[in-house]
């Protein structure tokens, strides 16, 4: 038998950028446990303070029925485990479902007859039910659909974005029977005020999730190609972005890094599945070695610039301006930043690299990137801007100069200035 949602315990497993606000806001209405391995997380936000800072310390006081847990045992009362970890790719762009297959592993030896598992980490259409689902059969000795039930509701969840949240953000909901499947999707219209969307199956939700930033990829990557196309033709790629957008169809795309945990991982756990199935994906994986090798063209035009200003690029000083993997976060993973930084440094530049929101200890362990305090006025041969973060934009191109020596380059990646203000830009 299902369990009654109004008794209902929930357990959500990880208290990354995901879990966290999800645990929040079911913390209003039903007693949850916000459980991570990571013990140090547990306590900053026992103490009201959430680094990542997706959550308030006001909002966390607002989940009066929330608890957070480093300790596996305290969610064995629960009878709703939500599995919020991270699946990223090896180094091989190959999914990495280790955090999953452990989330499951410690549902397994939890799990109680009726309890249901919902997964909202990325995978590729046919994960959960083909190897979640087993290892949880085995540790628990239960029969999947007879004496547990399991769903998909992948996340949506836009670091740094303060306008699109957990609750009107309209949420993909399925389940393994029909039955669970309701259960599920009014467990989610709980917390979701602007509704939800019933998948007819879990593989069609995990396949719903994964083209979602597919498409995105393969956007920005049309895009990027155009920009290194008009560099040829010394032509301004924004200018002809602006000129093409008065067409009221034309899709506002523009050019950039894409980094971060979804948009440049999520391709390639489809790609994974098409391979496996025996087809060859061409226009993705086509689209992620255009995205790729942009750091590499931004690195490189720099260079060149400096060049024809008989600028030396052996032992220049050069300040990237933002290392996070898009802007008004602190979220360095998979920034392609680093691209940029790697490149530089191969040419035996000095690199100094400065960016208020990041955590300089996160940089460091991640990167083993010392991020400064504060960029020397006069110091620069050349400046990147990276990330337009608001303190950037809000300095002003002219006020960014002054870090710079009388002659230097400003190259703006993310175009924070007009054309004008800057030497070069993607």
């Amino acid at each position: 038998m299902l369990v009654d949602l109004e008794s209902s315990v929930i357990g959500i497993i990880g208290l990354g950028y995901v879990g966290l606000p999800l645990a929040v806001e079911f913390g209003k209405h039903l007693e949850t446990v916000g459980y991570d391995i990571n013990q140090g997380r547990v306590k900053e936000l026992d103490n009201g303070v959430d680094s990542t800072l997706e959550v308030t310390t006001e909002e966390l006081q607002q989940a009066a029925k929330l608890t957070f847990s480093a300790d596996a045992a305290q969610l064995k009362h629960c009878n709703i485990y939500i599995v919020t970890v991270p699946t990223p790719i090896d180094s091989s762009c190959q999914p990495d479902l280790r955090p999953l297959i452990g989330a499951s592993r410690l549902i397994g030896d939890l799990l109680g007859r009726g309890d249901i598992v919902i997964y909202e980490s990325t995978v590729y259409p046919g994960a959960t039910e083909e190897v979640c689902i087993p290892i949880i059969e085995e540790k628990s000795g239960l029969v999947f659909n007879q004496d547990f039930y399991a769903g998909y509701s992948p996340e949506r969840i836009n670091p740094g974005d303060k306008e699109h949240r957990v609750v009107n953000i309209v949420k993909v909901t399925s389940g393994s029977t029909p039955e669970a499947s309701d259960v599920i999707d009014a467990l989610y219209r709980k917390i979701v005020t602007v509704g939800t969307h019933k998948a007819s199956s879990i593989k069609v939700a995990e396949a719903a999730k994964v083209i979602e930033n597919t498409q995105r990829d393969i956007n920005i990557a049309l895009v990027n190609e155009l920009a290194l196309i008009f560099d040829m033709l010394a032509i301004d790629t924004q200018e002809v972005l602006e000129a093409a957008g008065s067409k009221w169809n034309f899709l506002p795309f523009r050019p950039g890094l894409v980094g971060g945990h979804c948009i440049s991982v999520d391709p390639y756990y489809l790609t994974h599945k098409a391979q496996q199935i025996g087809y060859h994906p061409e226009v993705i994986l086509a689209g992620r070695r255009i995205n790729d090798k942009m750091g590499s063209h931004v690195s490189s035009t720099v260079i060149k610039m400096m060049t024809r200003r008989k600028i030396q690029v052996v032992d220049s000083n050069i300040l990237i301006l933002g290392m996070t993997f898009k802007e008004n976060c602190p979220d360095v993973r998979n920034t392609r930043v680093v691209d940029i930084i790697d490149e530089l440094k191969a040419f035996h530049a000095q690199v100094d690299v400065y960016d208020p929101w990041v955590n300089k200890a996160d940089a460091l362990a991640a990167y083993g990137i010392e991020v400064i305090d504060e960029p020397l006025a006069g110091k620069y041969d050349a400046i990147i801007i990276a990330v337009n973060h608001h303190e950037f934009v809000t300095m002003g191109a002219d006020n960014i100069r002054k870090y710079g020596r009388p002659s230097h380059v400003l190259f703006d990646v993310k175009y924070c200035f007009d054309k004008q203000d800057t030497d070069g830009r993607l």
